[in-house]
């Protein structure tokens, strides 16, 4: 009889290249509305905010523990953390980066892999007409008022991060590093684009949430004439180090230029069918010269092979078209895809998945991307440390009763 050590197979570790760690409080609260329908994305945004105006340091780097060692056992070795939580009430700053080097204290706990994509947040929003909109009290806790309020607090987190670097790889060196984010173009005035892009390191990674909604679009036009893709690239910030978030509602010109710039563009095809935002044109931009990534975005899910397959489930539904992305693609989005969008180098992180479990006996290894779940991951490797094995992990525990903790610990905030 085979033992379990010959069924198992190596793979690399997959990176998630989109996360709002805080955004896990809703996970299962927002399906039912209060008129017998769950609403949209907007509806859904509101609950967001609330659950966002409760965190302070020290919970979120609890709840982002909870949430990061999750990632880990489910077979997430890297992730890149949108991040615009930056303040207090009332948009107070905390004293030293404080909700920041929670996040990057909770990275290291877990063990896994961090990008802090810290995020550029000034103004509500668009209306329909374009004109922009107010910050309301919860978004005040995200923005720096201007973009030199900004570069100057991004500049200071690097300088705190690089301070707090552990010494050894057991406490977590080597885990964290620094990138950028635009919110959007509904919350970045074109005024402010060229300063953030001008304040970034060579080679740091920007990433941007694009044309989530259509509504987006419609505001964007109304304001400036310009689809977000064309707003972006009217001010120079389409290139390989820029990543557009989720690219759902595109133009064929859109396409075709974040594919000639060689953009990365990161589908989070389970928070995009969880709000209803749509399918987005995955092959299309593929074939233009974009590179695809994944990311696990509000975490209704929190599984690689999960979002391998919904990517190409949804090119399916779209087009009745099977074999849009072949296995080897969706295992190249789930890696290749997120270390590219991240700025990270290559590295020996694995996974080791059970390849002939009640889901994957009988596949070809190669299409693993299609019949596997992180019920399958066996173990997790990242930075030569195993921090997780059959859904635990290795220090932390079970991640479901690091949830149960938060819960108890601060109530229910959504």
């Amino acid at each position: 009889m085979s033992g379990r050590g010959e069924t198992l197979v190596r793979v690399p570790g997959p990176v998630n290249a989109h996360s709002h760690a805080f955004h896990r409080i809703l996970r299962g609260r927002t399906h039912e509305g209060a008129a017998g329908g769950a609403g949209d994305f907007w509806t859904w945004r509101e609950q967001m905010y609330a659950a966002a105006g409760h965190l302070d340091p020290a919970g979120y780097e609890q709840l982002a523990t909870a949430v990061f060692a999750e990632m880990a056992v489910t077979g997430w070795t890297a992730v890149g953390e949108f991040h615009y939580l930056h303040h207090g009430p009332a948009g107070s700053p905390y004293p030293d980066h404080d909700m920041e080097r929670a996040l990057a204290c909770a990275a290291r706990a877990a063990g896994i892999r961090l990008v802090l994509l810290d995020t550029c947040y000034l103004s509500g929003g668009l209306d329909a007409a374009g004109n922009p909109v107010d910050l309301n009290e919860t978004q005040l806790r995200f923005s720096d008022r201007d973009a030199a309020g900004w570069a100057a607090r991004h500049a200071g987190l690097r300088a705190a991060l690089a301070a707090d670097e552990p010494a050894t790889a057991e406490q977590g060196a080597g885990l964290v590093s620094l990138g950028a984010a635009i919110h959007s173009v509904r919350a970045v005035p074109p005024a402010a684009l060229e300063s953030i892009a001008g304040a970034l390191e060579p080679g740091e990674p920007l990433h941007v949430h694009l044309s989530e909604q259509s509504a987006e679009n419609t505001a964007c036009l109304a304001a400036h004439g310009l689809t977000p893709t064309g707003l972006l690239a009217d001010h120079g910030l389409l290139g390989p180090h820029l990543s557009a978030v989720h690219a759902t509602h595109l133009t064929d010109a859109d396409i075709t230029a974040l594919g000639r710039a060689g953009c990365s563009i990161v589908m989070c095809p389970t928070t995009e069918a969880d709000l209803a935002d749509g399918i987005g044109p995955a092959r299309e931009l593929a074939d233009a010269g974009a590179t695809i990534a994944l990311g696990t975005d509000q975490h209704a899910v929190v599984d690689p092979y999960l979002e391998m397959r919904a990517l190409e489930h949804g090119e399916r539904l779209r087009t009745g078209i099977r074999g849009r992305f072949s296995p080897a693609e969706l295992a190249a989005a789930s890696r290749a895809g997120g270390l590219r969008s991240l700025g990270l180098p290559g590295n020996d992180d694995h996974l080791l998945v059970d390849g002939a479990s009640l889901r994957t006996a009988g596949s070809r290894e190669a299409q693993l991307p299609l019949t596997a779940t992180a019920a399958d991951v066996h173990a997790v490797v990242i930075n030569g440390i195993e921090v997780a094995r059959d859904g635990m992990h290795t220090r932390l525990g079970d991640p479901a009763a690091l949830f149960r903790t938060f819960t108890t610990d601060h109530g229910e905030l959504a």
